[in-house]
């Protein structure tokens, strides 16, 4: 059966990204050391690397896609290049419309501007059975948690305090978190954690 999952690299703090986000710096001030797993330790996290992009779509906030706020910079086509890790279906949360954007590899960026359940709902259908992945960033994961949407929650846990910057679990409410794998290495401590019954939508102002 498939399901929505969500991997995540974090702070033992708590952080997805540092302050101070920028187009030069977009993990904010340090926020860049809290991948040093995926790049100096890859082949011992092969396992874990292959379920972040195993997906069949993904839906990601429009932060994680670009820097900035208003109108879209038509140029811009993500942080990854000409050919994104996904190879699937992405759908970007937006308050500005933008026309698909198709990429090389397989990947194609969509943007929704109605809301987080028209984004999963387009994204079970792209993914055809396959489960769907919730990307980030903070914000983006926050709500889906409230809403009770996400059933696996890998976090990948950096051994360092940012102290400040984007933070999981804000406003999420009361949810159970089930632990049902743990490893790691000096660099990363990986803990999948199934989310057994979905928590009381949280209500948000506005």
């Amino acid at each position: 059966m498939s399901k929505v999952t969500c991997d995540l690299t974090i702070s033992v703090d708590g952080y997805v990204a540092g302050p101070d986000q920028r187009p030069d710096q977009p993990l904010g001030a340090n926020g860049e050391r809290l991948h040093r797993w995926m790049f100096e330790e890859a082949d011992r996290h092969a396992e874990s690397l292959e379920k972040i992009t195993a997906a069949g779509a993904f839906v990601m906030g429009r932060n994680m896609f670009a820097s900035g706020r208003g109108d879209w910079d038509p140029n811009w086509t993500g942080w990854w290049g000409d050919e994104p890790p996904y190879h699937a279906p992405v759908f970007v949360l937006t308050h500005y419309p933008r026309e698909t954007i198709t990429m090389r590899g397989g990947t194609t960026f969509s943007f929704v501007t109605d809301g987080i359940e028209s984004a999963l709902a387009r994204a079970r259908r792209a993914a055809d059975g396959r489960d769907v992945a919730i990307c980030g960033g903070a914000q983006t994961v926050n709500q889906y948690l409230a809403a009770g949407h996400i059933d696996e929650l890998r976090l990948h846990i950096a051994p360092m305090v940012l102290g400040a910057g984007e933070r999981l679990f804000t406003g999420v409410g009361d949810i159970g978190l089930e632990p049902v794998a743990v490893s790691g290495t000096s660099l990363v401590t990986h803990v999948t954690y199934r989310i057994p019954d979905p928590p009381h939508p949280v209500n948000r102002p506005g």
